[in-house]
């Protein structure tokens, strides 16, 4: 049995890990709660702009937009998002588990696959994985700019439209709850066309230049843009919420770790205690 000053030792290094685990904690529930301001702004921003650009395209129906272009799909590019840090469970791992499983399939279907990387973890494990990467950023912080994305973004667009790519995917977690995160991988493009509810009153745009096609070209950039940005910081809540229930579990079980220790302790002091006094009795009889 260990002696009273192991364990006392062993305790008091758990103590302080506890104590670095549940600071964690309350920092991951901070930073969860601004994030989940910064995904309900976005939201408003993206139904609007679709609205518009559901407007515009079904009011010119023969004209077929450039990133709503369906082809025989031979080259596919997939942007993975994943997080910069650890320590924030699986969440992860069962992202990459998804995609590699859908890459298998598009592999197995005689198409190229190649990857547009966001995210430190994500870089990291395809660097032992493989595969083609066309683009990497890392480092974003927890609350990333839309400018630090558009450069890896326009790579992609401009891939598509040159034929190169013929479909892009979005591979990211979807924030459900604090207990619940959804890995999808969902097509980006070419955008679906969505019917969108019909107004009452009519309503019209005048254009300068009058060429609508131009802008309804640019209003789909930025839609797609937006789209993977929201990915991005639907992901960064994700990420907090997985690491605060991980802290949280960490923080329990060094709690339980403290009370078994605690426990040993109590009996190696016990039984020292019990040893000393069986010398001085018996050191007493001799006498």
């Amino acid at each position: 049995m260990a002696n009273s000053k192991e364990v006392r030792n062993q305790i008091a290094s758990i103590g302080n890990t506890q104590k670095i685990t549940s600071a964690m904690e309350k920092v991951a529930a901070s930073k969860m709660k601004k994030t989940e301001v910064r995904m309900a702004k976005g939201r408003p921003y993206r139904e609007r702009m679709l609205e518009v650009i559901s407007h515009l395209a079904n009011g010119q129906p023969e004209y077929k937009p450039t990133y709503m272009d369906e082809r025989e799909v031979k080259n596919v590019a997939i942007i993975v998002v994943t997080s910069d840090k650890g320590l924030c469970g699986g969440l992860n791992a069962n992202l990459l588990r998804q995609v590699t499983r859908f890459t298998k399939e598009l592999s197995e279907e005689g198409k190229q696959v190649s990857f547009c990387l966001i995210g430190t973890k994500g870089r990291a494990f395809f660097k032992s994985y493989g595969g083609r990467i066309i683009s990497a950023t890392e480092k974003l912080g927890d609350a990333p700019s839309i400018e630090e994305l558009l450069g890896a973004i326009k790579v992609l667009l401009d891939s598509f439209v040159e034929g190169e790519v013929d479909k892009i995917y979005l591979a990211s977690n979807k924030f459900v709850n604090t207990m619940s995160q959804n890995p999808t991988v969902e097509q980006l493009v070419p955008l679906v066309r969505e019917e969108t509810e019909q107004k009452s009153q009519h309503w019209d745009y005048l254009y300068e230049p009058d060429d609508s096609r131009v802008i309804l070209d640019g209003l789909m950039s930025r839609y797609i843009e937006s789209l993977v940005y929201q990915g991005v910081v639907e992901n960064i809540a994700c990420e907090q919420a997985a690491k605060m229930v991980a802290m949280k579990s960490a923080t329990d079980n060094a709690g339980d770790l403290i009370e078994e220790l605690q426990l040993v302790y109590n009996n190696a002091r016990q039984a020292a205690i019990t040893q000393e006094l069986s010398e001085i009795v018996a050191g007493a009889a001799a006498l």
